[in-house]
């Protein structure tokens, strides 16, 4: 947000630098970005003294004067205006100096007279539109004074990040409000340029409508407007705006239209309460109806754009026709214009809700939505309307003929209790509860004592301020965090157990990331769903408004952007939430780990210019140690599925977790085949966060809630022994019976068997497929002889033939 010094010294009169002011906003409230003098223009300007001044010998409009400039010689310069007088003093731009609009001043002869330098004009300085004469100084400083120290016009222009939760300095008597509680300086009520009244017409109020003798006010949406005031001003004379005005838009970069459109950019900026001027006389019925839009109804906003409006977006009507967008812009239809003599002022509050609806159907964003959108004071909004009529009639002219106000002001909060005595365990530092006092009450509240606690009643522009930790944090904050004492306290570590989601989200994580896998953090939001798909109210993106049922679609689209960007090689994870409709009741909602391979499996080399690419048995592998790390100590099965599921996923006493299968992509013929897998490691409940007797490093029984003792073992020291066993399978026998009986049948000294090769073709009967898997062994104390391997291999393969009558593949 861009505010004026100047700006914010007339809400608040203090002495303070740009650059002070801007350093005790940072170290409490806001994020100073950038400060920028507005008058860094005239720094090489000077005042000047014109001690003699002749008419030019060949001219009949110049003169030839001698100006003293401070540096003790009289320099000859020629001037054409006609107000040079000697003895008077003026701005002056020495040889060398450039003008605000680009030109250089040299020394040049002038009709046959030297001028070593140039008289300037308001217009010359950039302070005006006036240019019919140099612009004369009222002043007793001697010449050479900088002219940064006479004229006023060194507003410096503060750029400021405001955050989120504090609405109520997005403006420039909220930042006052700030300075003034930081510098204990007292706030001006009111702004010197709002100081006299406006005489008000009639005031009527109404619940939902109010029928005026100008005007007719109508909420037939309360719950997006809860208040409307409106204001009718008759006589106004629209044309430019005064001086200070244009000077006070132009010092934050905002744009001078008229002295009526000006007052309402004034009350935006300065009081942080948008308003908005219709035309009287262009409104249908001269009525003002708050509503919901209806099928086809469109608008052409101020920005000269139509816009097609959806059916339940709030807009602003007249008594035929949208001519506003609720909380966003005006319509064009209405606006104010130099042929306006009739004008029907709005100052309503709006519902954050239905402004930002309307703001992400329309795709516009504007300094009003942004405002209404965090939060605006919606309790000072008859003195906002009084105050923006003062302007306007200031301005503009013209008389307060009748005052609308329709709804009902807000409920007010209940005080908060503070008791001093938590402030101080929480800060470290006890504050005497006069100053605790004190400092709240600059910022607005009103605090009373009730026994040992103090009961705080938040102003109505602070809406953060909702628990007792909300005003301790304000009193630390203003009290100053460097301030607190910095020893560091004896850590304790709290006795609550970590969730048993988090601790397998946090083993998978681990575990794919040691393998070289890269972790994506989407929304859990998607384009496509069915009639039963979980839809979101609101959604963040209009082409995204459903709660996904998949963790692979969406690496699917992950993976087809970097296709589209010319990368195939992927190797990416996520962990995050899925949805399941269910009947009558909220969606299931599952914490699952998803991830999608393809490409080359490592990077080209000179000796290997074409590595091997990902295929199913690194996707098997892959779903193998995802399921061994989200549950430690089961064994894992892969079940083979149809097409596209290749395996399902089986933990015993868990059931089916997951599947690995071929993920469908748009891809270019370039691309290899993308393999994919999905495991659920749980769902989330309303349940306690912990299991009963659960610890917080170990897996907790999901039956009993008994905690699951964790074996460790010692690195191995020893040399392991692998061998590839091929064995043709008939397809009536699933793989993971096979692998279920090499690992029974491999003996204490099994370390790992993985399945990495399927054939089909020469040499391998119809109805049977080639399956080849890799055994390791290990010995915890010795190297295994090649005797003991081949013993091994052979009790395996008795093994197989005896019980599922499979054989070994012929080489």
């Amino acid at each position: 947000m861009i505010v004026s010094h100047e700006w914010l010294k007339q809400f608040v009169p203090h002495t303070h630098s740009a650059q002070d002011i801007g350093e005790a906003l940072s170290r409490h409230c806001v994020t100073l970005d950038n400060i920028e003098t507005l008058g860094a223009h005239l720094s090489s300007f000077v005042v000047a003294q014109v001690v003699e001044a002749a008419r030019h010998p060949n001219s009949d409009h110049l003169w030839v004067t001698k100006v003293d400039d401070g540096s003790g010689t009289l320099l000859d310069v020629v001037c054409g205006a006609p107000n040079v007088v000697a003895g008077n003093k003026y701005p002056f731009a020495r040889t060398g100096t450039v003008m605000p609009g680009g030109l250089k001043i040299e020394k040049r002869k002038i009709r046959g007279e030297t001028s070593n330098g140039m008289l300037c004009s308001a217009r010359e300085l950039g302070l005006g539109e006036e240019h019919n004469g140099i612009l004369t100084l009222e002043t007793n400083v001697p010449p050479g004074t900088p002219i940064l120290e006479v004229l006023p016009v060194g507003d410096a222009r503060l750029d400021l990040d405001v955050l989120p939760n504090r609405p109520d300095l997005l403006s420039h008597v909220g930042l006052a409000r700030e300075i003034s509680a930081l510098t204990n300086t007292p706030l001006r009520a009111l702004p010197a340029d709002l100081q006299a009244p406006p005489v008000l017409g009639d005031t009527l109020c109404g619940a939902t409508m109010v029928q005026g003798t100008h005007a007719s006010v109508t909420l037939a949406d309360p719950q997006s407007c809860p208040r409307y005031v409106a204001v009718v001003i008759k006589g106004v004379q629209v044309g430019p705006s005064p001086e200070w005005l244009q000077k006070r838009l132009d010092a934050i970069g905002a744009r001078s239209i008229s002295n009526v459109v000006d007052a309402t950019n004034y009350v935006l900026h300065g009081l942080g309460q948008p308003v908005h001027a219709f035309d009287l006389a262009k409104l249908e019925s001269r009525a003002i109806v708050v509503r919901q839009t209806r099928e086809g109804e469109r608008i052409v906003t101020l920005d000269g754009t139509e816009r097609p409006l959806v059916a339940g977006t709030t807009c602003i009507c007249d008594g035929a026709s949208p001519v506003a967008l609720a909380g966003v812009m005006g319509g064009l239809h209405s606006e104010v214009t130099t042929d306006t003599t009739d004008i029907l002022l709005e100052v309503a509050v709006f519902d954050a809700r239905f402004v930002r609806r309307v703001r992400k159907t329309v795709g516009l964003n504007t300094d009003a939505s942004y405002r209404y959108e965090r939060g605006i004071d919606a309790g000072n909004t008859a003195e906002v309307a009084r105050m923006a009529a003062a302007l306007i009639t200031q301005v503009a002219g013209g008389t307060v003929v009748e005052v609308l106000d329709v709804g009902s002001a807000p409920a007010s909060r209940a005080p908060v209790m503070l008791r001093p005595a938590r402030l101080a365990r929480l800060l470290g530092v006890a504050i005497p509860v006069d100053e605790i006092v004190r400092r709240l009450e600059s910022l607005g509240c009103v605090v009373s004592t009730q026994g040992e606690a103090l009961a705080v009643q938040a102003p109505t522009w602070r809406h953060d301020l909702l628990l007792e930790v909300d005003l301790i944090e304000e009193v630390a904050r203003l009290v100053g965090f460097d301030a607190l004492p910095d020893e560091l306290r004896p850590f304790r570590p709290g006795s609550a157990p970590d969730h048993p989601l988090h601790l397998a989200s946090r083993r998978v994580r681990d575990a794919l990331v040691g393998v070289g896998l890269a972790e994506t953090r989407p929304m859990p939001f998607t384009a496509s769903g069915g009639d039963d798909t979980p839809r979101v109210r609101n959604p963040l993106a209009e082409d995204e408004p459903f709660l996904r049922g998949s963790i692979l679609d969406t690496l699917a689209r992950r993976a087809e952007y970097n296709l589209s960007h010319m990368q195939g090689n992927l190797r990416l994870f996520e962990i995050g939430n899925v949805f399941t409709p269910r009947a009558g009741r909220l969606p299931l909602e599952e914490v699952r780990v998803g991830a999608l391979i393809m490409g080359a499996r490592r990077p080209a080399h000179f000796t290997e210019p074409n590595p091997p690419v990902f295929d199913m048995w690194d996707a098997k592998e892959l779903a193998e140690r995802i399921a061994a790390s989200a549950f430690p100590g089961r064994p894992v099965q892969l079940v083979g599925a149809s097409v596209p599921v290749l395996w399902t996923i089986t933990v015993p006493e868990v059931g089916v977790v997951g599947r690995v299968e071929a993920v469908a992509l748009d891809k270019p013929v370039w691309a290899t085949d993308a393999w994919g897998v999905e495991v659920t490691l749980g769902e989330i409940s309303s349940q306690d966060i912990a299991e009963p007797r659960a610890h917080a490093h170990a897996p907790a029984d999901r039956e009993s809630g008994a905690t699951r003792a964790v074996r460790f073992v010692p690195l191995p020291t020893t040399p392991a022994a692998e061998f590839d066993l091929a064995l043709l399978v008939p397809d009536g026998i699933a793989a993971s019976t096979v692998e279920s009986a090499l690992r029974t049948g491999g003996g204490e000294l099994l370390e790992r068997v993985q399945l990495f090769d399927e054939f089909r073709g020469p040499g391998v009967p119809d109805g049977v497929r080639s399956l080849a898997w890799r055994l390791t062994w290990r010995h915890p104390e010795r190297t295994l002889r090649d005797k003991e391997i081949e013993g091994r291999r052979s009790r395996l393969l008795e093994l197989l033939d005896k019980e599922l009558g499979i054989r070994p593949r012929a080489t």
